[in-house]
C-alpha cells in the first residue's frame, strides 16, 4: 500500500491502454490539500484519462493512487465521490430540466443527506458562490458561465477535500475567465480544498497554480512552478513543434498561451514553494 505522511492525493506510475494505443504511460502527479495544481497538454495528450483514472471513471491498467494515505485504485466513482474527491466535466452535465437549486439539492441527495439537509447545503453553496438568485431558473436556460458555477457548486456540495476541474473556462471571455479565477482561488484557500486544473487557457493556469505538469502523449514531459513551465523548451515544442518560433517565445518569457501572444494579453506569475519541485520518473523527456 502507498502511504503519503501530508495530505495529498497522489498518483503514481498510472499507464492506461485503449485496444493497444497507449493513453498514459507511467505518469505520476501529486494534488496537496489547500493549492491549485495545474494539469496542462495540447489535444489527446491523456488530460482527461487521467482525470478519469483518478476519479474511478478508468481503472488504471497499472499505477495506484492514494488519498492521503489510502490506496484508492479500483474504487467506484460514486464512492470516491463520498470519499471527497470531486470533479467537474466539460460538458457540465446539469440536469437541465431542473432548477439551479434542485441540481444542487439532488446531488447532496445523491451523497446520502436528507432532502431537508441538502437543501440546506445547496442553499449554503449558492450564496457562496454568489449565485442565489439563479435559485430558481432552470439549468437548460442558464448562459454558458452560469452554467459552468453551476457545476462547480455541484462539485462542492458536501465539502470535497479535492476537486479535479476539466477545462472550467473553455469558452469564456477574458472577463469571465477572471471571475473564474477568483472562485477558483477561494475553493483552495477559504475551503482547503486541494485543486487540480485542466485547462487549455494557458496564461490561467500560469496565474493561479503552484506547480504545473505537462503532458504530452500519455507522458509527463515536465513539472515544476509557473517559471519553469514558461522556460522549458520540451513544452513549448509540444505545443507548437519547432516551426513556430516566432510565437512560441511568448510563452517562455510572459506566460501568455500562442492565442494570448496574438492579443497582446499577459498573464503574471513567478510562484514557486518548495513542493512544486518536479517529481523526476521514468517516463520523462
Amino acid at each position: 500500500m502507498m502511504a503519503s505522511a501530508r495530505l495529498d492525493l497522489i498518483a503514481q506510475e498510472i499507464s492506461v491502454q485503449f485496444e493497444g494505443l497507449k493513453a498514459l504511460s507511467d505518469v505520476s502527479l501529486t494534488v496537496p490539500r489547500g493549492r491549485i495544481t495545474g494539469l496542462i497538454g495540447p489535444n489527446g495528450a491523456g488530460k482527461t484519462t487521467l482525470i478519469n483514472v483518478l476519479t474511478g471513471f478508468q481503472q488504471a491498467d497499472h499505477g495506484t493512487v492514494a488519498l492521503e494515505g489510502e490506496t484508492i485504485s479500483g474504487i467506484a466513482a460514486h464512492k470516491l465521490r463520498r470519499k471527497g474527491v470531486a470533479r467537474t466535466f466539460q460538458s457540465g452535465r446539469l440536469f437541465r430540466e431542473l432548477t439551479v437549486v434542485d441540481n444542487l439539492e439532488v446531488t447532496g441527495v445523491g451523497l446520502g443527506q436528507r432532502r431537508r439537509n441538502a437543501l440546506a447545503e445547496a442553499e449554503r453553496v449558492m450564496d457562496w458562490l454568489g449565485i442565489s438568485h439563479l435559485a430558481g431558473t432552470i439549468a437548460g436556460a442558464l448562459p454558458y458561465t452560469d452554467e459552468r458555477r453551476v457545476a462547480i457548486g455541484r462539485a462542492i456540495m458536501c465539502n470535497p477535500r479535492y476537486l479535479l476541474l476539466d477545462e472550467p473556462a473553455a469558452g469564456m471571455s477574458e472577463h469571465e475567465s477572471r471571475d473564474l479565477a477568483s472562485i477558483i482561488r477561494r475553493i483552495a484557500s477559504e475551503l482547503g480544498v486541494g485543486v487540480l486544473l485542466i485547462e487549455h487557457n494557458i496564461g490561467l493556469v500560469l496565474e493561479l497554480c503552484e506547480c504545473i505538469f505537462v503532458l504530452d502523449s500519455g507522458e509527463i514531459i515536465e513539472a515544476g512552478p509557473p517559471a519553469q513551465i514558461r522556460a522549458s523548451d520540451a513544452v513549448r515544442h509540444a505545443y507548437m513543434g519547432t516551426q513556430h518560433d516566432e510565437v512560441v517565445p511568448a510563452l517562455a518569457v510572459d506566460g501568455r498561451s500562442p492565442d494570448d501572444a496574438a492579443r497582446g494579453r499577459q498573464s503574471h506569475c513567478s510562484l514557486w514553494t518548495p513542493d512544486c519541485a518536479p517529481r523526476r520518473q521514468s517516463g520523462d523527456r
